[in-house]
């Protein structure tokens, strides 16, 4: 028991002198995705943020493949010190069902350090599409079952999950047309090759105010308030009861980064959400804040083991898998 005890002891005061020391050297923010895309500008946003509460250069590295796979395994690897972290959106929730061999565990190989904002999601369709409203939706798409295609960024990108999740609530197939990213896919929804997207605002908001393509519905549960947008119903008011889609980002350390060390860096994650640049700049992309329970690590663990609850019967039940 006393040799227990003393364990604990020792254990407790090495965590606390290492989170004295830290951070002893700059800290790498790992993005799991390539350069000048979503995440990447919302992590290099959030790094801007973090370094005066951090007390800390903080260096972005681009670990991109595999849908995003690739980095989040090397930070799952990494030491766990509080120097190597994670900025990953969704896939760390639909990757366990994306990915037949996937090399980590989402929530066993990672300590939680806060959710950083929720991006909406819009349905979309081309510019010569006859339905000006939901409603005329809803009676074209039932005139024409098994002729309507459906375009997506790639597999397991935005646009594809939502794209699964709104053909089961509607309980109805549509020819999937998998794109190599969300730009090329956009391009021919502009040009009328196909018919309909459900994508970022972050990715359509301009097109929408421009009137290049036709907007229908967001994809969450409360109405939004930028301009563009703030006329369209939420699915989840239109009949599709529940229908709730967002692109989120978090932060994540290696399993096994000392509390000590967790607390410092959510602690100067919570001062960096509130700071005014950043959320203009989040806003800007069409992103919200996070500013509710789940900036806590309990509470965002908890929030992404429910996208994985969530999710998983989709991606199954579509029968779309990676190697």
């Amino acid at each position: 028991m006393k040799k227990f005890l003393f364990a604990t002891v020792a254990l407790a005061a090495a965590s606390a002198a290492l989170a004295q020391q830290y951070p002893s050297k700059p800290v790498t923010i790992i993005v799991p995705f390539s350069a000048g895309g979503p995440t990447d500008k919302v992590a290099r946003d959030l790094a801007e943020a973090l370094r005066g509460p951090l007390k800390s250069t903080i260096v972005i590295e681009n670990v991109a493949g595999a849908g995003g796979t690739l980095g989040a395994a090397k930070v799952a690897k990494a030491a766990p010190d509080g120097h190597t972290l994670l900025l990953h959106h969704i896939g760390m929730a639909t990757s366990p069902a994306l990915y037949r061999n996937l090399t980590f565990k989402p929530v066993e190989d990672f300590e939680y350090l806060g959710l950083v904002n929720e991006v909406p999601m819009t349905i979309v369709g081309k510019p010569g599409l006859p339905a000006n409203n939901w409603a005329e939706l809803q009676k074209w798409l039932q005139a024409n079952q098994g002729k309507v295609n459906l375009a997506h960024a790639g597999l397991g990108a935005a646009s594809h999950l939502c794209g699964l999740l709104f053909q089961q609530s509607l309980k109805m197939e549509m020819t999937t047309v998998p794109y190599k990213g969300t730009g090329p896919a956009m391009t021919d929804l502009m040009g009328g090759q196909v018919d309909l997207m459900c994508d970022q605002t972050t990715n359509t908001s301009a097109q929408i105010a421009s009137g290049k393509v036709k907007a229908y519905a967001v994809t969450t549960l409360k109405p939004l308030a930028t301009p563009a947008l703030s006329k369209l119903p939420t699915l989840d008011a239109s009949g599709l009861k529940g229908f709730n889609v967002t692109i989120w980002h978090g932060l994540y350390a290696p399993k096994g980064t000392p509390k000590a060390v967790v607390d410092q860096v959510n602690a100067a994650l919570k001062t960096a959400l509130k700071d005014p640049g950043f959320i203009k700049r989040e806003e800007e992309l069409g992103a919200v804040v996070t500013a509710d329970a789940r900036v806590n690590p309990a509470e965002h663990k908890k929030f992404v083991e429910g996208e994985i609850a969530k999710w998983t019967p989709v991606i199954k039940a579509a029968g779309q898998y990676a190697d």
